[in-house]
């Protein structure tokens, strides 16, 4: 167990969060990264003391040291930059979502399969403190029969780069997807949409997309279980959330409604006002190695001291990133599957894609594909 695995950073805004941890974990090798902009990689560069350095992302997967690519572009180059490089050879994590489309989904969970390589997508929220929190009380039992599930993402992108303006709220809907399917490890076989309001003109015309809110209904595979999520990104008054919540027979839990304030756990058979109960989440560094653990609490800066945007709005992420790549590594050094694997990450992925679809149709039921199976 002492092998090191040779990571490469691709995009160095949110990535570099992710460089100190890796330079301290007991399994990595913080290698090689890479950024368009010199300037800015060569700071990075100096700074963390790394010195193999791209420009060029093709050049980079020509190098036979790189063991695994940790992806952290913007979401148009996700599945193209994902697919290049399992097909040079490289383990893939990559910032959510996996793609943009249901066929480019589907093209690398079948090229994981085609070249043997395995591929994680970090989702942030199923390593978040509260969410281990929960899986623990299920684990445990304490939550009795999972009864339903929901979880909701709403944020203000104004201001924000690139292709964020307009963007489909379900198009970037990982957040509240996963912890609803990943908790019990379900798989969503269908899903249904509504839209919600309006955003300004100008921000629906750029994708089509007119909702000010996308409300989807999730159905499980096997399961007597469905789930309920929601997403808004413009014109919508609301302080900054990723929530998770879960009814069961025996106890529930229920995400705080501002940030801040603590959670509520919720018990059968008491008296009515002794039902809810507030409960402080607690942190899980103990899962970790002793190299990582600081980083469940404290936030990794860039260069210039400030956090990136979807960290400080996402109240550290919930101190998931060392959880990611914890997992990621020991994936590869015990060559197994990560969690979520490249099929999970696919499934997913597609709830959002098609939930966004579904809204556009009128909330028509839509399948999705077997991704397990494919």
């Amino acid at each position: 167990m002492s092998k090191k695995i040779n990571i490469a950073i691709v995009g160095l805004g949110f990535g570099a969060e992710f460089i100190p941890i890796y330079q301290r974990h007991p399994h990595a090798n913080m290698y090689a990264i890479c950024q368009r902009n010199v300037e800015k990689l060569n700071a990075i560069g100096e700074a963390f003391n790394i010195d193999v350095r791209y420009s060029d992302y093709d050049e980079l997967l020509k190098d036979p040291n790189i063991d695994a690519v940790h992806i952290n572009s913007p979401i148009p180059n996700h599945a193209e930059q994902s697919l290049k490089a399992l097909r040079a050879g490289k383990h893939v994590a990559c910032t959510v979502p996996m793609a943009t489309s249901v066929e480019e989904c589907m093209e690398i969970v079948k090229t994981c399969k085609e070249t043997g390589k395995k591929y994680m997508m970090m989702e942030t929220v199923v390593y978040a403190r509260e969410f281990l929190f929960v899986k623990e009380l299920y684990e445990k039992g304490e939550l009795g029969k999972v009864q339903f599930l929901k979880a909701s993402h709403q944020q203000d992108m104004d201001g924000w780069p690139d292709y964020w303006p307009g963007l489909p709220p379900m198009h970037y809907a990982t957040h509240c997807v996963g912890p609803v399917a990943g908790l019990l490890k379900l798989e969503a076989e269908y899903v249904s949409c509504f839209g919600s309001g309006t955003i300004r003109e100008e921000l629906a015309k750029i994708h089509n997309s007119p909702f000010a809110v996308e409300s989807a209904h999730i159905k499980f595979k096997n399961s007597d279980l469905s789930a309920y999520v929601y997403r808004s990104l413009f014109d919508v008054a609301r302080q900054y959330r990723e929530s998770f919540e879960v009814y069961g027979s025996k106890k529930s839990f229920e995400w705080p409604l501002i940030e801040g304030e603590e959670a509520v756990i919720h018990t059968a058979k008491k008296e009515e006002h002794e039902i809810p109960e507030r409960v402080a989440t607690p942190d899980y560094a103990h899962l970790l190695p002793e190299e990582i653990q600081q980083f469940t609490t404290q936030g990794v800066y860039d260069i210039a001291e400030n956090t990136h945007l979807s960290f400080t709005q996402g109240a550290g992420h919930g101190g998931s990133h060392p959880h990611l790549a914890h997992e990621f590594l020991m994936a590869l050094i015990e060559d197994r599957d990560p969690f979520p694997n490249a099929a999970q990450s696919a499934n997913w992925t597609s709830v959002g894609i098609l939930a966004h679809e579904s809204a556009m149709q009128g909330g028509k039921i839509l399948q999705l594909p077997d991704f397990f199976n494919a």
